[in-house]
């Protein structure tokens, strides 16, 4: 009876192990993914697509609605530039070229995110502004 028991867990400890290399590979592993978009954007809607047909799990981040907290403005800034940031098709957009110093800069586009280029992808610290497969790439 005792060696029948431990075929069974040994079994059951197998299955285990399986099950979280199984949800480690089609989960994204340690990934932690926020798309900051606009709904009409184009690129934002790529970039969930490619999320999607990797089965990572992503959190879906409206710039129009809710915008982007302090924190998270400066991680993106810190990991992107603060100019590479600036949607220079964007209405209005002259406005930001006039003013001369980076926080005033910063100011504007924490009040009216649709200065911001979209889709902001995150990864923890890491970030990237646009569609960009080849980076996402390197972070599964």
């Amino acid at each position: 009876m005792n060696i029948v028991m431990n075929k069974v867990l040994k079994i059951h400890t197998f299955k285990c192990e399986n099950a979280m290399e199984f949800h480690l590979k089609y989960s994204g592993g340690n990934m932690n993914i926020q798309i900051f978009g606009k709904s009409k954007c184009f690129d934002t809607k790529k970039a969930e697509r490619y999320f999607k047909e990797r089965r990572v799990k992503y959190q879906r981040i409206d710039l129009s609605d809710k915008g982007l907290s302090r924190g998270e403005f400066t991680s993106v800034k810190n990991a992107v530039g603060l100019d590479n940031m600036i949607d220079q098709s964007a209405h209005d957009v002259e406005i930001l070229n006039y003013l001369a110093y980076d926080a005033d800069k910063e100011e504007k586009l924490l009040e009216n995110p649709a200065f911001i280029k979209s889709p902001i992808v995150r990864n923890g610290k890491k970030a990237t502004i646009g569609y960009c497969p080849d980076v996402w790439k390197i972070w599964e």
